[in-house]
């Protein structure tokens, strides 16, 4: 009768698929002794591919000895002894747990065995340096790194364990092809689990954690994992920001970590242990896990702004919109396609012919012309997306619209028109518009192109931000595919700015930065990527946009209310841009206003400073008794006392739009 673990064994044989590299290589080296060391993230598959070596070696008439580290008392003797003669095999797993004996396994239990044996190690970490440093263990060893399964590799394993074919596409996207994942997910849709992400399943989050990424000594190292998974590559800079001390050692520890990869730009944890740690984090802490969310976005945004190269702040950006979007709860915000093959780059000598036949191809002969127009008016307003070979694949054109020219273009005259007739831009306040958008092989839909076309679109926010009254999008050709995608990033219908051109209808989307500014986009964007109840200010609900008049009047108001609550609190100027950017937590709008006002006398000409200071934020008498203490006639004092008051408008109106000024 066969005993329950030949069953087991049978079982496991079945569900096993794939690395048929691997298996390959293990065949070849049976034929002479050496070692292979398998390393790989735990869960990965490394003890179920020792199995089938060992399966193999039996079959081809080797003797196996097997040792799994976790089973031993952790001493040098306890190490099997290994009988040669019969070209024997030893398979020795988990040995990350024989770390501090490494250089006794490689310097003398190793070379003390028979000379005909073949010896597997697999453990989670590479090999240490002393391995290839020594040339004959150089020369004997073959390092095997494991990885996921493939995609193809994966739908046969789902195949096997009699999943739906519906479910496999979902089911890999989740796992990344990690076996342990895999199989744990196809074990909860078996009971009746239906998982969009790894965090509609916590018990298999809890696994995961458990064999791939509980590896913290203290909650710090914790806090740096979490940043890890947060940030789409992590440098020590960026932790220091982040967490402060200790940032170098932590970094070098989050370095050596097997579920870790380096790359050009920094380190990157792998897919399955970034996901885990999220979805863990996000159910046990919600509150630290939206300040951790905001602290790295903060970094990173530092980090765009400070840059000045604008195909290094793309990247940063795609790399960005890539992990948010994948954790993403909106439908429409997820699976961005990946730009590996593309980047993001300026109109360049030869890139018109390839962008009017693109245009043509797809939007035809009219919106070619149009964009042959504008690249001859506003070539600097052109984003080309190119392949590596550096040829043009796709382009964008965000336009700064003047209200000049516009005759030649319906698209640009409707986006004008709109803005002009929803809050007109005020005195050195911008209005943006994305006229076109094409990606050369796919029009509108998924490609490279439109992950870059995202990021150029942030990137633009970001740093044109400041004086900008609109941005308006109005280079999508098809509304039911795209409107949902840009409610989630805080655009709405534009009623009216629709327009035609050729047989195409255009629809238009909107946002006025006045009402919402850059801050709270970035607070909203987050949330909806995160799935909490948000909504962006609509226009009239109190947020003020003043004409230039209507906010000089506004400050004087303020002024003369500054000290009479029951009056100042009506104020338009509290609702106003300038005040809004300006205040931090719960603290109240006036207060915010009143340092701005003692900000701006700061910077007047110091007897105007003073005057504003006297007269209004610290008054202790009359305004007569005022101009006696500063020996001018009230005349004069009120002379003085205007223009203080109008320099200081001056000042509050340039940062109300956008504008820096120099004060006198």
């Amino acid at each position: 009768m066969a005993v329950l673990g030949e069953r087991l064994r049978e079982l496991r044989r079945r569900s096993f698929v794939g690395r048929d590299s691997e298996v390959s290589l293990f065949r070849t080296a049976l034929a002479e002794p050496g070692l292979i060391f398998v390393h790989g993230a735990g869960g990965v598959g490394k003890s179920a591919l020792l199995e089938v070596f060992g399966e193999v070696a039996e079959a081809a008439g080797r003797p196996v000895v097997r040792v799994d580290v976790r089973h031993l008392r952790l001493a040098p003797g306890a190490m099997p002894a290994v009988a040669g003669g019969d070209r024997p095999v030893l398979l020795i797993d988990t040995y990350e747990l024989l770390a501090d004996s490494d250089d006794w396994v490689r310097e003398e239990y190793l070379p003390s065995l028979p000379g005909d044996v073949l010896v597997v190690i697999a453990g989670r970490q590479a090999p240490r340096p002393q391995w290839r440093a020594d040339p004959a263990w150089r020369d004997l060893m073959r390092v095997v790194a494991l990885d996921n399964l493939s995609p193809d590799d994966g739908r046969r394993y789902l195949t096997v364990q009699q999943v739906p074919p519906e479910w496999h596409g979902r089911l890999l996207a989740i796992s990344h092809g990690h076996p342990l994942a895999l199989s744990m997910l196809v074990d909860a849709v078996r009971r009746g689990a239906e998982p969009r992400t790894l965090a509609d399943l916590p018990d298999v989050v809890s696994a995961l954690l458990t064999q791939a990424v509980d590896a913290a000594p203290s909650p710090r190292h914790r806090a740096v994992l979490e940043i890890c998974a947060h940030a789409p590559v992590t440098t020590e800079e960026l932790l220091h920001e982040v967490i402060g001390a200790d940032a170098g050692e932590l970094f070098a520890w989050l370095r050596a970590l097997p579920f870790v990869d380096e790359g050009p730009r920094g380190l990157y944890p792998h897919d399955i242990a970034r996901d885990a740690l999220d979805a863990d984090l996000r159910w046990r802490a919600p509150g630290r896990y939206a300040d951790l969310q905001s602290r790295v976005a903060a970094a990173m945004l530092a980090r765009i702004r400070a840059s000045v190269d604008e195909r290094e702040q793309v990247q940063m950006l795609v790399d960005r919109i890539v992990l948010a979007s994948a954790r993403s709860k909106s439908e429409t915000c997820t699976a961005p396609p990946p730009t590996m093959q593309a980047y993001a780059d300026r109109l360049r000598d030869g890139d018109r012919d390839p962008i009017i036949a693109m245009t043509s191809a797809w939007q035809g002969e009219q919106q070619a012309t149009l964009a042959a127009y504008w690249m001859t008016r506003q070539p600097a307003a052109f984003w080309v997306f190119r392949s590596l070979s550096g040829e043009p694949r796709g382009y964008a054109a965000c336009l700064e619209l003047t209200g000049a020219e516009l005759d030649e273009d319906p698209g640009a005259a409707a986006m004008w028109r709109y803005a002009h007739d929803n809050g007109a831009p005020r005195a050195g306040e911008r209005v943006r518009a994305w006229r076109f958008f094409l990606d050369r092989d796919h029009g509108q839909f998924s490609s490279p192109s439109v992950t870059l076309f995202s990021a150029c679109q942030t990137l633009d926010i970001l740093i044109r931000g400041d004086n900008s009254a609109w941005t308006l999008v109005g280079a999508y050709a098809d509304a039911a595919q795209w409107r949902r995608t840009l409610a989630d990033l805080g655009f709405q219908p534009a009623p009216g700015a629709e327009y035609t051109v050729g047989d195409r209808r255009f629809p238009v989307f909107a946002h006025d930065w006045r009402r919402v500014d850059v801050t709270e986009w970035l607070r909203f964007v987050r949330a909806r990527q995160t799935g909490a109840p948000v909504h962006l200010t609509e226009p009239g609900n109190g947020k003020a946009v003043l004409s230039e008049p209507e906010f000089a009047q506004a400050v004087r108001d303020a002024l003369r209310d500054l000290h009479a609550p029951e009056r100042i609190r009506d104020n338009p100027l509290l609702r106003s841009r300038v005040v809004r950017q300006h205040e931090r937590g719960d603290r109240p709008s006036v207060d915010t206003l009143r340092d701005l006002f003692a900000t701006g006398a700061g910077v007047l000409r110091p007897d105007l400073g003073v005057l504003v200071d006297r007269t209004f934020l610290h008054p202790a008498t009359t305004q007569e008794r005022i101009a006696q203490q500063l020996h001018l006639s009230f005349n004069t004092y009120r002379r003085h006392r205007d223009r203080a008051v109008a320099h200081l408008t001056e000042w509050l109106w340039a940062r109300e739009v956008g504008q820096r000024p120099t004060m006198e």
